[in-house]
């Protein structure tokens, strides 16, 4: 199998082959051509100036036919046979020495006569000059020079195509220097080492094909980290309640604790903690195959806003935090499923309260962003850096590590935030820097 390099190599030969081929055969035959016709010219003028010179000294064309007009005339077919390309004619176009074409005494239509060569004696037009074909032969020196032409544009082709070689591996190479960059990549990548970067030498195409392999790259780096992340996350999360239900069910039954309400307590709480981990993955992944039952109404944004602050009010004022709706000026409806659109602002608001401190506040502001109706949620507590605000919304992410898993939930809510949030045709997204809180924007098309 030829490489991209050879196959490239090969088609600037073929390209460079078939224009200096082009090229070296027009220059010929232009160059013949001109040359003849430079030839032709010279000669017409020397016979026009021999033919000059008889009528001349004769004083008119008598017996012209019978005259030898020195070699010019025998460039013309020879001695034997000068008449036969071309024929001379009186001023009054009757011709006095005949060709083949025209014979002697013929009379030369006056269309054509001014389009012929005059003879001239005194500035007094005496005859007219028919070339009827060019000159049979050149002369020693000009095949000589069309000889050495020739060989000068086989050299002149000999060279180009060395240049072409040269040129056209070092171009080619240099072109496919960041493809083979990338091959290497993707096979290394193909063998499950990740984290392969090419370095981006150039703006055009292949530049920007080795920017999205290094945005890929980085993606699947990404994705594959949260993938592990994601199932020890879940293996933790799953095991933690299990432990707890296992740990309480076995000391029960052996005896180590009293069957009270307390201890049973504990493991309905482990156990509804565990149903709503698994009811959290079964609604992600009805979300993502577009599976998740919705029901879309038109829904004035205003009163959905003002319901889910009043339920929430009275924990917001339990931990001393200030919760303040301000609604849109104007009425703002919205295609939405209002259970689904509630499951997402009530998770953001959870979070809100679980992280604000006492004497905090939270911020809820409704506007319209041309055809959008934006939700802006901004708490005052600590917030998070800018780096982790943009994957908050990642399965199991968390800007803590260290935090508590009780403190923290699951880790699922702003995904399925997230994924209900697209399914509305809006998007949602966080901005925070540390110290300035957390704010979250949700943005949903208005209809009218």
């Amino acid at each position: 199998m030829r490489s991209i390099t050879t196959k490239l190599i090969l088609a600037f030969l073929t390209v460079s082959l078939i224009s200096i081929g082009v090229i070296v055969a027009s220059a010929r035959f232009s160059t013949n051509r001109e040359f003849d016709k430079f030839l032709t010219d010279q000669y017409e003028t020397e016979l026009v100036e021999e033919l000059a010179r008889y009528y001349e000294t004769n004083q008119s064309w008598d017996n012209v036919g019978n005259a030898y007009l020195g070699l010019t005339s025998a460039q013309f077919g020879g001695k034997d046979d000068r008449h036969s390309s071309f024929c001379v004619t009186d001023a009054n176009g009757i011709v006095v020495m005949e060709s083949f074409t025209h014979k002697l005494g013929d009379i030369v239509s006056a269309d054509i006569l001014e389009n012929l060569t005059t003879v001239k004696v005194n500035d007094t037009t005496v005859g007219y000059l028919l070339i009827e074909r060019a000159p049979d032969r050149r002369d020693p020196m000009g095949d000589e020079f069309i000889k050495r032409l020739d060989i000068s544009l086989i050299l002149f082709a000999i060279g180009t195509v060395v240049l072409a070689f040269i040129f056209g591996t070092i171009l080619s190479r240099t072109i496919t220097r960041p493809i083979r960059e990338l091959t290497k990549a993707t096979h290394e990548m193909a063998d499950g080492k990740f984290g392969q970067q090419v370095p981006v030498r150039s703006r055009d195409e292949i530049g920007e094909l080795a920017s999205s392999f290094n945005k890929m790259n980085d993606n699947l780096v990404r994705s594959f980290n949260l993938r592990k992340q994601m199932t020890a996350d879940i293996a933790h999360e799953l095991r933690t309640p299990l432990s707890l239900i296992i740990g309480h069910a076995e000391a029960v039954h052996d005896g180590v604790l009293p069957p009270s309400k307390e201890n049973f307590e504990i493991i309905r709480e482990e156990a509804e903690r565990l149903e709503q981990l698994v009811k959290d993955l079964r609604t992600l992944s009805l979300a993502d195959a577009g599976e998740l039952s919705v029901d879309f109404q038109p829904v004035d944004i205003n009163k959905l806003m003002s319901d889910i602050a009043a339920h929430y009010m009275i924990q917001f004022n339990q931990k001393r935090i200030t919760l303040n709706l301000e609604p849109a000026p104007v009425i703002l409806r919205a295609n939405l499923d209002p259970t689904r659109f509630s499951q997402v602002l009530m998770n953001i608001l959870d979070n809100a309260l679980r992280y604000t401190p006492e004497q905090g506040r939270v911020d809820i502001s409704i506007t319209q962003n041309k055809s959008m109706a934006e939700i802006s949620i901004q708490d005052s507590g600590n917030g998070v850096s800018a780096a982790d605000a943009a994957h908050l919304f990642d399965r199991f992410y968390r800007a803590d590590e260290s935090r508590a898993r009780d403190a923290g939930g699951s880790g699922l809510g702003l995904a399925i935030a997230k994924s209900i949030i697209e399914m509305h045709q809006g998007k949602i997204w966080a901005e925070s820097e540390i110290g300035n809180g957390l704010k979250v924007v949700i943005q949903v098309p208005v209809v009218k």
